[in-house]
Formats: C-alpha cells, sequence, structure tokens
C-alpha cells in the first residue's frame, strides 16, 4: 500500500526464531480498509487488486538471500486467499499463507500453487500449529505438519495463581456485564449474511420503531452471533453488535432505491463479497438470480414508484462507503435532502428497545425474495 510511492505502514517484518530467519508480509481485506474511509489520507489510496503484485515487490526488495521461510499472514478470508496464492509467482518464495476473516476451520491445510493455507477458526477457541522441519544447511523445509489445537485443559493445565488474579476483576466486570438485559420468547438465529434472518428482522425493525425514517438497512455482517438468547445478557448484546457508531438517515428517490435493491443482489452478493442488508418491515423484493430481474419491490403493500421518497437508516460504516456499497453516488442522493445522524450509538437504542420490551420474538418473513 503506497501514498505518494511511500509506505504508510510497515507492511512487513523479519524475525528471527531459533536461529531461522523469517519474513512476515501482512495483507488485509478490503472490508477492513473501508472502515478507514474516514481517515482521508487511507480510505482513498489502498486497493487489495494489487496485493499479489505488491507481495512481489516486498519478497523481491526483502526477502534477502539470508531468508529462511516467508509467510503471508492474512485477514481477507479463505476464498480469497485461494485466489491470491493463485496469483503468486511460485519464485516469489511464499512458503504458507495463515489467514483470517472467514473463521475458517481447518483440519488440513489447503495446498494451493504449492503454498499451505491454513486458519484456526474463531476466537480464542483454538490455536493454529505448524511443526517445520528446516534444514538450514540445505536452506530448505523437510516437512511440516499442521494442526487446530483445541484451548481447553488438556492443551493447558489451568494456572491457579492467574485465575484466582482473574476472578477478582471477573467479579466487578460481571456485575455490569452478567446483567440481563432482556429475555426472548425463544432463541433466535443469524446462520448466514447473504439471506433474510430471525435476528437480522429483529434488529431492522427496532431500529424503525419510532424513527424519524421510513426503512431501516441493517448490515448483516454487523450481526455477529449465529445464534442468541432466550437470555440476553449486556456483554452477549455487545458482542452481537460490537460496532457501535453514529445513525444516519438519507432520503432516497423510488428510483434509486431500485438501483440500490438491485446493486445490493449482484452475483458477489452471494459469495459473500459484498455488503448485504436486513430489511424493516413493510420492505419486500423479489429477485431473479439467473436474470439479474428485480421483479418486486414493494413498501407496505404498494409498488414503489419512481417519484417516490424514502428515508432510510444507515449505520455510519455504511454511509462512510455509500457509493460502493449501496451502487448511487451519496453526492447524488444529497440532492434530495442532506444526510444527518439521527442518533449517535446504535446500541444505545438496542439496548433500550431490548430492555423494555420482554418476550420478543421474529420470524423469517420472506421480505427478501430470491428465486433461480
Amino acid at each position: 500500500m503506497t501514498v505518494n510511492n511511500k509506505r504508510l505502514f510497515l507492511p512487513y517484518i523479519n524475525l528471527v526464531v531459533d536461529g531461522v530467519k523469517i519474513l512476515f508480509i501482512g495483507v488485509l481485506t478490503q472490508e477492513v480498509l473501508n472502515a478507514t474511509k474516514s481517515e482521508k489520507i487511507i480510505g482513498s489510496y489502498v486497493s487489495m487488486k494489487n496485493a499479489a503484485k505488491e507481495i512481489g515487490v516486498i519478497c523481491d526488495n526483502y526477502r534477502t538471500t539470508d531468508t529462511d521461510i516467508t509467510i503471508l499472514m492474512t485477514h481477507i478470508g479463505f476464498e480469497n486467499d485461494v485466489a491470491l496464492a493463485e496469483q503468486l509467482d511460485r519464485n516469489f518464495g511464499v512458503n504458507f499463507i495463515i489467514g483470517g476473516h472467514s473463521h475458517t476451520y481447518m483440519e488440513e491445510p489447503t495446498v494451493v500453487n504449492g503454498i499451505p493455507i491454513v486458519q484456526a477458526y474463531t476466537g480464542t477457541d483454538f490455536v493454529g500449529r505448524f511443526d517445520i522441519n528446516y534444514d538450514k544447511q540445505a536452506r530448505e523445509i523437510r516437512k511440516w505438519t499442521w494442526k487446530c489445537v483445541p484451548i481447553d485443559e488438556d492443551a493447558a493445565e489451568n494456572d491457579h495463581v492467574m485465575q484466582g488474579l482473574l476472578d477478582q476483576y471477573k467479579d466487578v466486570t460481571d456485575k455490569k456485564y452478567k446483567r440481563v438485559v432482556t429475555r426472548f420468547e425463544r432463541e433466535l438465529t443469524h446462520p448466514a449474511r447473504e439471506q433474510e434472518t430471525e435476528m437480522g428482522n429483529l434488529y431492522a425493525d427496532l431500529m424503525v420503531d419510532d424513527a424519524s425514517y421510513d426503512i431501516m438497512l441493517f448490515g448483516s455482517g454487523s450481526i455477529r452471533k449465529k445464534k442468541m438468547g432466550p437470555i440476553v445478557e449486556y456483554q452477549e448484546m455487545l458482542e452481537n453488535t460490537p460496532f457501535d457508531d453514529n445513525l444516519w438517515m438519507v432520503e432516497v428517490t423510488g428510483a434509486q432505491l431500485r438501483q440500490i435493491m438491485k446493486h445490493l443482489m449482484r452475483d458477489e452478493a452471494w459469495v459473500g463479497e459484498t455488503e448485504f442488508y436486513q430489511f424493516s418491515k413493510g420492505l419486500h423484493i423479489k429477485y431473479r438470480k439467473s436474470t439479474h430481474t428485480l421483479e418486486e419491490l414493494t413498501f407496505r403493500g404498494g409498488d414503489v414508484k419512481d417519484e417516490d421518497r424514502f428515508k432510510i437508516g444507515i449505520q455510519n460504516y455504511h454511509y462512510k462507503n455509500f457509493d460502493a456499497f449501496f451502487g448511487v453516488p451519496l453526492e447524488e442522493v444529497k440532492q434530495n435532502r442532506k444526510p444527518r445522524i439521527v442518533a449517535t450509538s446504535v446500541n444505545n437504542i438496542i439496548e433500550e428497545y431490548l430492555s423494555t420490551h420482554p418476550g420478543l420474538d421474529a420470524h423469517v418473513e420472506g421480505r427478501i425474495e430470491v428465486v433461480e
């Protein structure tokens, strides 16, 4: 990543581990870079499309004759790791790709273009372990093994002294984070981002309740748990929606809304390469994938007309990336009405609604109808 031919961040580091010189190169996902759009110096200059080329530049310049092993540390998701490995010139000398972002559980590495690709699932439940037999004299890797090790009492004995220290803090933090916010009617689910979900409908609906806008487009990726409830503690609530930020209102025409819906349903959406959204009650679409056709677009039972106007609520991250995520220029939308911040904290709204509405339930209702 370059700015005026100078890297804004150092994307590599050379380390010596037990006499073995290892070159680590970092690669970020475009999603992480999108989050930097508010930082003007960063967001306008960085693109993932040149990642393979940039890795070649780094290897040619900083993978010296003394380098023994070269490892890519990525946060771009497993599918993109595979695509990246396919593009790498084997003469770059990349030996391994250790990935993240997609939280893929891998019992065995996937080898692409001679490069093993691994991930160690999610959170702190597992740690990935490579055992590498490196011949210093021959300057080559003789063999390697990989395993995904569960972090439990079999892998690491409990440190009672450390546990006692942690318990002192836990008693204090539990008073804040273990308190019950609400109780759902039942456990609610969010099994995948690229579809309408129970939790998605719940969150989109509560955000539009008594709001100054008509429709909430709640980012599917903002919901991090696959299931939650029926008892919801404060800690779980925060873990489920950790990206707390401003809530924006923009106004679009019916024609612009149709363009947005078609953009959201493009082919990339079904392989996790774009943003997807949960729709609040009243909005319904029917989209045919084979013809890329938006066959129905209705709001509160009526067809959306080009001249209609709709006020839409979106989170700050999505507002900052409006053009890319919605397929309509934000400058064009600003001509309808000046966008404004209607709330400074999404989680403030979520907590207040959950705590004052016990027994909530939600179902998949067919708001998003996708046919082949």
